[in-house]
Order: structure tokens, then sequence, then C-alpha cells
């Protein structure tokens, strides 16, 4: 529940595993009525199973972002049975892991359907509610990747800088029509969710999450934050924060470092099944959850995101470091003054 005690009304894209799934538990501990948006019946009926049992609400809708139709009528059955959606958090992805000369302009096209035009057409859904209402947060979950683009993703990473773009035009209209909706991205970290055991992919061997790689939870409570918060964009993990200022600053020298171990860096040491189904144009079916085969290697903290959350906390320890950062300069400096042979 909200501070004032009001249940808050929820939908979530890609829902029924994932990211997706974590967010509706970390919602549903809140006492949230949420709309749960996914293509597998399945699977969404067992995530209402969990969200009723961690204190919430959840109405399974079965639905292909890809379509506008579909998530309009989702959007319309959410607010029939629960009321006017306060919060829309837009997830639902999907990729393809190969060398752009592999990927076909069919399988291009369907993943920047689902996870460029699902954030359109959801966020036209929302907007369409909350306007008159003048109230209401979108949540875009991005990635590190719509700051710095790798190689072997290049439909997803065209998808989520296409977001960013997106997302900063509606923002600027929004501000220009005084509008209290508010809109945030927030830019996720390598997660260790199911996509990369049903992705679709072309590599020799199995795909994995770039380390260093953090578990759904804590990307889940970073989404919650930042519904409640009225923050522009908010990074998870340093890892993100250093792919944005890196590619600011020198995208040259990342080009090259990336064309070298970019390639490694997304793939087990196991090869891949040729016949192994994916999820591009159907569900695959399975007990799939909310983490994928990586908790080994996961961390289930981000001290970047604990500092951000704290705000005063992240300013102080700024502020020491810059303090820090002066005084060895200056001793430094008073070093060489001393000592002119010193390095």
């Amino acid at each position: 529940m909200t501070p004032s005690g009001k249940r808050e009304t929820i939908v979530v894209t890609g829902a029924s595993a994932g990211l997706g799934r974590a967010i509706a538990h970390a919602f549903a501990r809140e006492g949230a009525r949420i709309g749960l948006i996914a293509r597998d019946r399945e699977r969404l009926e067992t995530v209402k199973r969990e969200v009723e049992e961690l204190g919430g609400s959840a109405l399974p809708l079965v639905a292909d972002v890809a379509s506008p139709e579909q998530v309009e009528h989702a959007a319309s059955q959410v607010e029939d049975q629960f009321g006017p959606i306060d919060i829309w958090v837009n997830n639902a992805m999907t990729s393809v892991f190969a060398s752009f000369k592999d990927i076909s302009a069919e399988e291009f096209k369907r993943v920047t359907e689902v996870t460029y035009l699902g954030t359109v057409y959801g966020t036209s859904a929302a907007l369409s509610r909350m306007l008159p209402r003048d109230q209401g947060v979108i949540v875009q979950v991005g990635s590190a990747l719509a700051d710095r683009s790798i190689p072997l993703q290049s439909a997803y990473c065209g998808a989520k800088h296409g977001i960013r773009g997106f997302t900063d035009s509606i923002r600027c209209e929004l501000r220009h029509d005084k509008s209290k909706v508010h809109l945030t991205m927030v830019q996720m970290p390598a997660l260790n969710t199911p996509q990369f055991s049903w992705v679709k992919s072309r590599l020799p061997n199995k795909p994995q999450p770039v380390p260093p790689i953090f578990q759904p939870e804590v990307a889940a409570d970073a989404v919650i934050w930042a519904a409640h918060h009225r923050r522009r964009e908010l990074y998870v993990g340093m890892s993100t924060v250093k792919a944005m200022w890196g590619n600011r600053f020198i995208p040259g020298l990342l080009d090259r470092y990336l064309s070298g171990k970019g390639y490694d860096a997304q793939q087990t040491d196991q090869p891949e099944r040729k016949d192994r189904p994916d999820n591009l144009w159907h569900p695959v079916p399975g007990p799939y959850g909310t983490h994928g085969e990586f908790d080994a290697r996961a961390r289930d903290k981000s001290p970047e995101l604990w500092m951000t959350e704290r705000k005063w906390w992240g300013v102080g320890l700024a502020a020491a470091g810059v303090a820090a950062a002066a005084a060895f300069m200056v001793g430094k400096r008073r070093l060489r003054v001393t000592n002119p042979s010193s390095p």
C-alpha cells in the first residue's frame, strides 16, 4: 500500500517469468492489485497464486504486447476489475543472439515489435487513461544496452535505444502540457532471468548475461522505488553506470574492446542445442520462474542502488570521495614541490 493506505492498481507486462514476475511479487508485498500481461496462461495462473499468497490481488491477462488491440483490451479489463491504473510497467521483451547478418528481416521486426513497439503500445494504453485523471506513473524497463550497444544483440539494443528516445520525447510533451503523469526509465544491468534459456540464439554456445550478474529481485526493488519517486531515470548496478559514462567519453575504445571481448562474454563454455525451442514467436512451455541458471554467480545486492535510494548517503559518500581525491592530488603536488624527482 501507499503511505496513505491506498491499494494501488498496477499493470506489469512480461509478467509470467523473470524480472516481470519478480516485479509482480514486489508489488504484491505492498498489497497491490496487479494486471499480469504475458502470453503463457499456465505461468500467469501460477503467478496469480503467488501474488495472492504475498498479499496482493491479480488478474491474469493473456496478450501479446506486439498487438496494440490486445494491449488496449487488457488495460480495459484491469480497470473494469480493479479500477484506475496507478502504475504501468513496460517490461516485456525478446531478443535474438546472433550477428546482424544472420538475423532475418522477420526476426528483427519481431524483436522490435515486442521490445520497442510493445512499450509504445503499453505507454499509449496507460496515457489514454492517466491523462484525463492527471495522475499516474509509467515505468519503462530499460537496460545498460540503451546506453552502450554490444555485438550479437543488434535488434534488442536498437529497441532499447528506441525506448529511450521515445520516452524522452513523450516526457517533453507531458512537461509542455503541465501534466502530472510521470515517466521514468530504469536502466538494468545483466540479470539472472530465464530469458537465456529460451531466447532465440544462433551462437555456438549457450548464451549468458554479461557479468556482473544481478538477481531479478534487485531490479524489481529498483522498479518499485522508481514508481514511487519522481526520478527521471534510475541506473541499477555500477556496471550500468560504467556503461553509460564509458559510452559518453570513450565510445571508440569500447567499440574495439567489445569487438574482441563481447562475443565470449555472452556465451558459456557449454555447446548450445540446435533444436532448443525459443520464445520469439510463441511462449516456451515449462516451469520457468524468476531466476535463470546463474544463481551461483548472481549478486543479490547493489550498493550503488542502495545509495541512490538513500540520496543523502550517496551525496555524502560522493562528497567524501571528491574530498579524498582532492586531498590526494594536493598531497602529490606538495610532494613534487619538496622533492622534484618524485613521479
